[in-house]
C-alpha cells in the first residue's frame, strides 16, 4: 500500500528546514565566493565588477550575469541603496525572479498511466533519481511501474531492479534485447495493470554518441505507438557539477527527444549552482526547460521540487 499523500504539518516543518540546510550547504562553494564580496565594501562600480566575475565563475553564463547586474544596478539606483547587505538582498530577489520560469509543479495525476521517459549521461545519477522518484510518487498516492530500458549495461538493470525491490515496485526487464521493445511492453503492462506511472529508464549516453541518440528517438517513437499521447514527460537528469557542459547536454537531448523537464542532481558541495541561471536565460541556445526536482545527496528525501525562492536563498545565504 502506498504511504498516505499527506503528513502532519508538524512533521513537515523540521524536514523542510533540514532540506533547506542541506541545499545551502550543497551550494556553499558559490555562496561563500559571492557572499564574501559584500563584506566591508562600498556600493560602487568595484562591487559590481566583483559580482560579475563571481557570477561567471559560478557558471551563470554571460547572458544571465548581464541581465542580473543590469537589473541590480537599476534597483540600487532607484532605491538609493548604500548598504552592501541590502544590495545582496536585492540580488537574491532578482535571482529568484530570474529563476522562477523554471519552477513548475509536476502534475502526477493528469493521465493514467503517466508515461515518463528518462534520459541522461552515465554518472549523472539517472537510475538513482528514478528510484527516488518512484518513492516520491508512491508517497503521493500513485502506483509505479519501472521499465529497465538500459539494456546495454547489466549493472544499470540490476541497480533499477534493486531500487524496485527497495520501493516494492515492479520492474520490467530483459537480458540484452531491444530497449524500445522493453518500453513498448512496459507501457502496455502499465495500462493493463492500472498503474499510475510508468517510468522508462534509457541507456546513459553522451550527446556525441549519435547511434545511441538515434536509439533514444526510436524509444520515444515506440512509446507513442503503445500510447498515442505518450510519453507525457521526457526528463533529462543532469549532474549539477558539470557547469556549462550541462547546457550542451540539455541542448543535444532536447533536439533529439524534446525535453519537458530537468532533474538536477549532486548539488552537494562542489556544485557551483549558477548553471540554472544560465538555463533560465536561454544561454547557448538552450530553452528554459522546467526544473522539476533538484537533489543534494543520496537519501530518498534528498530529491525535492525546485523552488526558485529557496534556491536563490541557498545560493546567496547570509
Amino acid at each position: 500500500m502506498p504511504a498516505p499523500a499527506t503528513e502532519p504539518a508538524a512533521a513537515e516543518a523540521p524536514k523542510k528546514a533540514s532540506w533547506l540546510s542541506r541545499l545551502k550547504q550543497g551550494l556553499s562553494r558559490t555562496g561563500q565566493s559571492i557572499g564574501g564580496i559584500f563584506v566591508g565594501v562600498k556600493v560602487d562600480e568595484n562591487l559590481f565588477e566583483e559580482l560579475e566575475s563571481a557570477l561567471i565563475m559560478a557558471d551563470a553564463g554571460l547572458e544571465a550575469t548581464e541581465k542580473l547586474l543590469t537589473a541590480l544596478r537599476a534597483r540600487v539606483k532607484k532605491d538609493r541603496i548604500e548598504d552592501p547587505a541590502k544590495v545582496k538582498t536585492a540580488l537574491r530577489q532578482l535571482l529568484a525572479d530570474h529563476l522562477r520560469p523554471l519552477e513548475r509543479a509536476f502534475d502526477l495525476h493528469r493521465v493514467k498511466p503517466l508515461v515518463v521517459m528518462i534520459a541522461g549521461v552515465n554518472g549523472a545519477g539517472k537510475t538513482t533519481s528514478i528510484g527516488k522518484l518512484a518513492h516520491t510518487f508512491q508517497r503521493q498516492g500513485a502506483t509505479v511501474l519501472l521499465a529497465a530500458g538500459d539494456t546495454f549495461r547489466a549493472a544499470a538493470r540490476e541497480q533499477l531492479v534493486e531500487w524496485g525491490s527497495r520501493n516494492n515496485v515492479s520492474v520490467i526487464a530483459q537480458d540484452g534485447g531491444d530497449p524500445a521493445a522493453v518500453a513498448f511492453d512496459s507501457v502496455n503492462a502499465g495500462r493493463a495493470r492500472g498503474m499510475g506511472v510508468v517510468m522508462v529508464d534509457t541507456a546513459g549516453r553522451l550527446p556525441t554518441q549519435l547511434h545511441l541518440m538515434e536509439e533514444l528517438k526510436k524509444i520515444r517513437r515506440v512509446i507513442g505507438k503503445a500510447d498515442a499521447t505518450a510519453p507525457h514527460e521526457v526528463l533529462l537528469v543532469v549532474d549539477g557539477n558539470t557547469g556549462q557542459n550541462a547546457l550542451a547536454q540539455i541542448r543535444a537531448f532536447d533536439a533529439a527527444i524534446t525535453l519537458t523537464g530537468l532533474v538536477v542532481t549532486k548539488l552537494d558541495g562542489t556544485a557551483k549552482g549558477g548553471t540554472l541561471a544560465a538555463v533560465a536565460a536561454g544561454s547557448q541556445g538552450v530553452r528554459p526547460i522546467p526544473v522539476y526536482w533538484i537533489g543534494v545527496g543520496e537519501s530518498l528525501e534528498d530529491l525535492q521540487p525546485f523552488v526558485a525562492d529557496e534556491f536563490a536563498a541557498a545560493l546567496l545565504a547570509d
